[in-house]
């Protein structure tokens, strides 16, 4: 079975994440409650699969978490080379059938100074213009129910039916 597209003469299943004609069923500031809405019309035997949920109003959020210092950078350039050492180390073991263990051990010490050298590089070419870690997010800040034309009005219907359901303003 084919999923339908968004544009009118398109190839049937050509993109399953279009809608063919969409029209908004609900919009919601969370997306637990968009959510709710999809299963409360899913429990009521909807066929949900002419549903999206749609995060809109994008916003890039990046959180702090410290501050960079010479010594921080050092440490972490040392702890992601030792795990790429020992990645490679782990796998040219396969192919080594004497002194495992210390090519492994070669291989994680090798990482550990090219992961502290790379590190160390790369915080010095940034001069001072960003000594913090962050880790950065694009969220939603608003979710829309959309339902392709056909079934919209019985996806009103039964989203009507929903305890405390409000009346949706763009329907």
């Amino acid at each position: 079975m084919s999923m339908p597209t968004g544009v009118p003469g398109a190839v049937p299943g050509a993109n399953p994440l279009k809608l063919e004609f969409p029209q908004s069923l609900a919009v919601y500031d969370d997306y637990a409650a968009a959510q709710k809405t999809v299963d409360f019309l899913s429990d009521n035997e909807f066929p949900v699969q002419h549903l999206m949920i749609v995060g809109t109003d994008l916003k890039r959020v990046e959180r702090i978490t410290g501050r960079l210092t010479w010594g921080r950078v050092a440490v972490g350039g040392i702890l992601s080379g030792l795990w790429l050492g020992l990645f490679i180390g782990l796998i040219f073991s396969f192919f080594v059938d004497e002194n495992v263990l210390a090519m492994i051990l070669s291989t994680v010490l090798l990482g550990a100074v090219f992961g502290l050298v790379w590190a160390l590089i790369g915080y010095a070419l940034t001069r001072g213009q960003r000594d913090f870690s962050s880790i950065t997010q694009v969220v939603a800040t608003k979710y829309e129910v959309l339902v392709e034309h056909k079934v919209a009005a019985q996806a009103r219907e039964l989203l009507a039916k929903l305890p405390g359901a409000l009346p949706n303003p763009f329907a």
